[in-house]
């Protein structure tokens, strides 16, 4: 007995499946980097926001003084700039793309789910690393430091891990939370307290407890890197202690925020 002749549609059939996967990340970058740019409000409070920290802060030595010096100024602005971006930009943006099911209609795509989340994460951080380059930029002009090639380097390089940090515990606050109203809501909440934990803390004014906590806070550990970054000290073990810090914030809350994500809103 022969075999029965293949289909006439079989064929077809050939070929198709998922398309490469730098065809699909590049589609998928160009997109959220269009839908970014079109999201003024966000991106432009990311930006100057930190740059009139910097300038407040660089028209008066008593004002610097009282912040703790340049180093820690300037870092205060990355932060403050890295969190405006991450919770009150990145976090909120995929809540209301869920509501709006967005992120669903992205899924069948023949894009695969990872590299949905991938793309806005890598053009975040992109979007963060240009802030960082401005606000450092103005800021060593405005309090006229002198910083090697290696010490812009290096806050740069801090700068991206404060990003990876607070865009974790954005991602954590969408995949725990399905409401886009409640997103938004906590991140508008969690803003401050971050700040004021980290900068409050930090100064002992809250006392000894505060500020051990305070030191091993997202903030507390940034702002440590930040100003160590900036003048340059030798490595210290506090520095060790907040770079463990954050790659501990970031693995943790990075875990959270994927194996919880829900695609829909329900």
């Amino acid at each position: 007995m022969t075999d029965a002749p293949a289909p006439a549609s079989a064929p077809a059939l050939v070929g198709t499946g998922r398309p490469p996967l730098r065809l699909a990340i590049t589609s998928l970058l160009r997109a959220d980097g269009i839908v970014l740019l079109h999201n003024r409000v966000s991106g432009l409070a990311g930006i100057l926001l930190p740059v009139v920290i910097v300038i407040a802060t660089g028209l008066g030595a008593k004002r610097t003084a009282t912040l703790g010096g340049s180093g820690l100024t300037i870092g205060l602005a990355l932060t403050v700039g890295l969190i405006t971006s991450s919770l009150l930009g990145y976090a909120v943006s995929m809540a209301q793309d869920r509501h709006a099911g967005i992120l669903q209609r992205l899924r069948v795509t023949p894009a695969p789910t990872w590299m949905i989340l991938t793309s806005r994460l890598i053009v975040q951080v992109i979007a963060n690393l240009v802030m960082a380059v401005i606000v450092v930029t103005v800021g060593v002009v405005l309090h006229g430091l002198t910083p090697s090639a290696g010490q812009y380097a290096l806050v740069l390089a801090v700068a991206m891990l404060g990003a990876a940090v607070f865009l974790a515990i954005g991602q954590a606050i969408v995949g725990l939370v399905n409401s886009a109203g409640a997103v938004n809501g906590i991140s508008r909440v969690l803003f401050p307290l971050l700040l004021l934990l980290g900068l409050l803390g930090g100064t002992g004014l809250l006392g000894e407890t505060f500020k051990t906590i305070a030191d091993w806070s997202p903030v507390g550990a940034l702002m440590t890197l930040f100003s160590d970054a900036m003048t340059a000290p030798a490595w210290s073990s506090q520095d060790a202690y907040s770079l463990l810090a954050c790659l501990g914030y970031i693995v943790v809350f990075a875990f959270i925020g994927i194996r919880w994500f829900r695609w829909d809103p329900r």
